[in-house]
């Protein structure tokens, strides 16, 4: 085991002492602090020490890049502080400290509506259908729809509402949810309030604007009379509800004995949980969204709407960097229920496509730059189908004017819809996909703005670049790729020099340039160079035969292995999974075991990957390439356990 003592000492000193430590925990490869002042961490000095790869700031973290043997320098340096460890969500929960209101509050919005949104995409899609198969009339010269003239047709038509009153009457039961979830309390009582905000006993949340004041049913307890009104498609009074909920049950677990908390802290939450919704926070809410939404609404339908949509359109993409677009998501929502549609997510959509196109124009730019082809062709298929980090990260923020060309794109673009008067059922797929989601009336105005998404950010940028790119930026240089991979030769007939090694791709995907990682510690070699996996497949099996150096048994997302020519390995399951807690993640082996090549190391859902708002992009780096020095192979498809990769 290394002896860190030194760096341990120094590393105390320079990040302020003990006294500066709000909490520190760590990953597979790095110390995580919440500093009561950051301002306090010397940065240059710590990334002098030997032991340290570099340092950066996230999220309110500090955090200290060691590399595979992270867990070892942790344990050394919390005995020298005599500080004690905490969990990586006590880590995250601290460093919110650090940041101010409005990340907070976004960074929350976002963790809840992440594990809904896939639902909200679907739910719009099927209200598309459902507009085409029974709303649109194709028949009878006008008059009739498919509906109308197929009982198959009319039965679809009826059938998939099933489906769609699920997502958008229901939403509140998936808000409280994951509230619930995202908090860490009882997930059954979420649903059970959720439940109780849509129930058929209630009025229907969407039919009250047509009832008069006096048929609204009432709960009558003699002394008071509380309306039995349902909260259909309502998302603030549902956020509202399930907070009260999770701040009830805090406070009964903590003041509760531990031998009745099973009886008494259930009832005694939701109850007063379920009088609290329909008396006080639900009307709030129902006020408080109905407000958000009226005022969004008039801005996007005022004499002065084109300004609004041009500012929305040019600084959504920035958004998206910074994490706030997630309160668009609570908007939208809060628009389709009050509205039945939503003028703002169609402008989202655009914005996405403009994103897309200006990366299709770096692609033609660099049509002869092969190692740049394989960052911008996969970037702009996924932006074009509504994913944007490949190529905002990857692509436009890495050039700058891309960027700014696909901004002033989605800006026309956005103008146009808007001055049309585009609307959506819900939010989309937020790509090129997303028509299927705009309501048919204005499919040939949202194809106008989607043609100037396309066109705009696309000629801007050959524009642009034709003058500003290098010429090695656009040649670049092909990667080293070795014709025919030698295989592994027996001792006694190897040609090869004493302890070559060829290492095949853990995980079945796209074998990616180590600068197309999302992440700067991997993509800027500070671990070691290697590559990028976007994996097709959701088994990592061991590349070699080797010995497992250390793993994360909490949260199983990542493995260090040690091959036989001493050189080690890491591989890391997507990018900040550690924040999962395990959660989606299976760990097959465990430090010490002796693996050999296509073992199986670890099962990964990378549903849950992507619904918790993480890339599941993977990385695979030799972290120590002892004595030997490796050569990597990437763009193309890999096979687990099979396809080569690294040759030593």
């Amino acid at each position: 085991m290394a002896d860190y003592r030194s760096d341990v000492q120094a590393l105390l000193r320079l990040v302020g002492g003990k006294e500066n430590i709000q909490a520190v925990s760590h990953c597979m490869t790095r110390m995580r602090f919440v500093l009561v002042d950051a301002a306090k961490a010397d940065t240059a000095q710590i990334e002098q020490l030997p032991s340290v790869k570099g340092t950066f700031t996230q999220a309110g973290q500090f955090q200290v890049i060691i590399g595979n043997d992270v867990a070892n320098f942790y344990n050394q340096f919390t005995a020298f502080a005599g500080i004690e460890g905490v969990s990586k969500d006590a880590v995250k929960a601290a460093a919110k400290t650090n940041q101010s209101p409005i990340q907070r509050i976004m960074g929350t919005l976002g963790e809840i509506f992440a594990p809904i949104i896939p639902a909200l995409i679907c739910g719009g899609l099927i209200l598309g259908f459902r507009n085409v198969i029974g709303e649109i009339s194709f028949f009878g010269g006008g008059t009739q729809s498919l509906a109308d003239v197929s009982q198959f047709w009319a039965g679809m038509y009826s059938f998939l509402w099933l489906i769609g009153e699920a997502v958008f009457h229901m939403l509140p039961v998936g808000i409280v949810w994951s509230i619930t979830k995202k908090m860490g309390t009882t997930q059954i009582l979420g649903i059970i309030l959720g439940l109780t905000l849509v129930s058929p006993q209630l009025l229907n949340g969407f039919s009250v604007a047509t009832t008069a004041a006096e048929d609204i049913p009432v709960w009558d307890f003699g002394f008071l009379q509380v309306q039995m009104i349902g909260y259909q498609g309502q998302v603030i009074a549902a956020m509202l509800a399930g907070f009260v909920l999770v701040y009830l049950e805090k406070f009964f677990k903590k003041h509760c004995p531990e031998v009745v908390s099973m009886i008494v802290v259930p009832f005694c939450s939701l109850v007063p949980a379920v009088i609290i919704a329909h008396t006080i926070v639900g009307p709030i809410g129902w006020r408080i969204g109905d407000a958000i939404a009226t005022v969004v609404n008039l801005g996007l339908t005022s004499n002065v709407k084109w300004l609004f949509a041009a500012i929305f359109g040019l600084v959504y993409a920035p958004l998206v960097m910074t994490g706030l677009h997630h309160m668009t998501n609570a908007i939208d929502s809060q628009l389709v229920n009050l509205y039945g549609g939503t003028n703002l997510w169609p402008m989202i959509a655009l914005s996405n496509i403009a994103q897309g196109s200006a990366v299709l124009a770096m692609s033609v730019l660099q049509k002869k730059n092969e190692r740049a082809q394989q960052v911008n062709i996969p970037a702009c298929i996924s932006c074009y189908l509504g994913v944007t980090e490949p190529a905002l990260f990857g692509v436009n923020l890495k050039y700058g004017f891309p960027l700014v060309c696909g901004m002033i794109g989605s800006a026309c673009a956005a103008v146009i819809s808007i001055g049309t008067g585009v609307y959506a059922y819900s939010i989309g797929v937020g790509g090129l996909p997303g028509i299927l989601s705009i309501m048919p009336q204005y499919w040939l105005n949202f194809l106008i703005a989607m043609l100037v998404a396309i066109v705009v950010p696309f000629v801007l940028t050959i524009l642009v670049g034709s003058r500003k790119l290098s010429a090695e930026d656009r040649a670049g240089k092909a990667p080293a790729v070795p014709a025919e991979p030698a295989p592994e030769a027996a001792p006694e007939a190897s040609s090869a020099p004493a302890g070559a090694l060829t290492v095949a791709s853990p995980i079945t995907g796209r074998i990616l340039p180590l600068d197309e990682i999302p992440d700067q510690v991997f993509s800027q070699g500070v671990l070691g160079e290697g590559v990028g996996i976007d994996p097709t497949g959701n088994v990592v099996v061991a590349p070699a035969d080797a010995t497992v150096c250390s793993v994360m048994e909490e949260s199983r997302h990542a493995v260090g292995l040690t091959l036989d020519n001493g050189a080690e390995l890491l591989i890391h399951v997507g990018m900040d999974t550690v924040a999962m807690g395990g959660d989606g993640f299976q760990l097959h082996a465990k430090e010490g075991d002796r693996v050999r090549r296509g073992e199986k190391l670890i099962t990964f859902d990378p549903e849950k990957i992507k619904a918790a708002g993480h890339p599941t992009i993977t990385a695979f780096i030799v972290s120590d390439p002892g004595d030997t020095t490796p050569t990597f192979t990437t763009g193309m498809d890999a096979v687990a356990g099979e396809t080569p990769v690294i040759q030593f």
